[in-house]
């Protein structure tokens, strides 16, 4: 059994970065969690406070913290930098060897979709974003980790795709005619909901995009870890 992770951006049409932060880190006691934050606005300001959570999961996490004590200190600390003034949606998938799980860690309002067995489900239950106020808390599941297990978590640039030109994404149907396919990879399923979204932002995306997709998938017999990054540079030093 392997668990297989995919991470796609792209930053809001004629801005200078984008708002959002992803990373991967390993767990101190076996396993893998990939943290996603989105900050309020955009930009260059937007940037600062998403990388300014994630941070503060990741050092946490690399503690040994719980992942729901890990979002809620992040929060915190958001809050006391900034005053309850801006805030940031988050999100943490951590593969979590020692109990065989997947634990999902959620404040975003945007749902998430999740694939087992020949089911599609929502996670769509109420969840505040961070920063807003003291001790902000998470919403919490747990799902063993089995073979066939698909993740897609996702920022809400994704969710409003299209909706400037009076389009909408439905991301449960598109995750799904992905899986259709014979054994997708993560990236090809994280490549085509971007690929999708900008057609139907007719190629200028209106806010930031992230796509997180993991696939537990038959296979690891070699044991060997591997991790695969491409950024493409237009330009350096402007």
């Amino acid at each position: 059994m392997e668990v297989q992770i995919a991470i796609s951006k792209i930053k809001k049409y004629a801005t200078s970065s984008s708002g959002d932060t992803a990373e991967v880190i390993e767990r101190p006691n076996g396993g893998l969690s990939v943290v996603l934050a989105d900050g309020q606005s955009s930009g260059k300001g937007a940037k600062w406070v998403s990388s300014l959570v994630v941070r503060k999961v990741i050092q946490f996490l690399a503690d040994g913290v719980r992942d729901g004590a890990a979002a809620r200190a992040a929060s915190d600390a958001l809050f006391t930098e900034r005053g309850g003034r801006v805030s940031a949606t988050l999100n943490i998938l951590s593969a979590d060897l020692q109990t065989g799980t997947l634990v999902i860690t959620r404040n975003n309002p945007a749902p998430l979709v999740i694939s087992y067995g020949n089911q599609i489900k929502l996670l769509s239950e109420e969840s505040d974003a961070v920063g807003l106020r003291r001790d902000t808390r998470p919403v919490i599941s747990e799902i063993p980790l089995e073979v066939g297990l698909t993740v897609v978590v996702f920022t809400d640039g994704l969710v409003h795709a299209g909706s400037y030109f009076g389009d909408s994404m439905d991301i449960g149907t598109c995750v799904k005619v992905e899986l259709e396919d014979e054994n997708p990879s993560p990236t090809k399923i994280a490549d085509s909901l971007i690929n999708h979204a900008l057609k139907l932002d007719r190629g200028r995306p209106r806010d930031d995009i992230s796509i997180v997709v993991l696939r537990v998938i038959t296979g690891g017999s070699d044991m060997i870890r591997r991790m695969s990054v491409q950024l493409p540079i237009n330009s350096i030093g402007k």
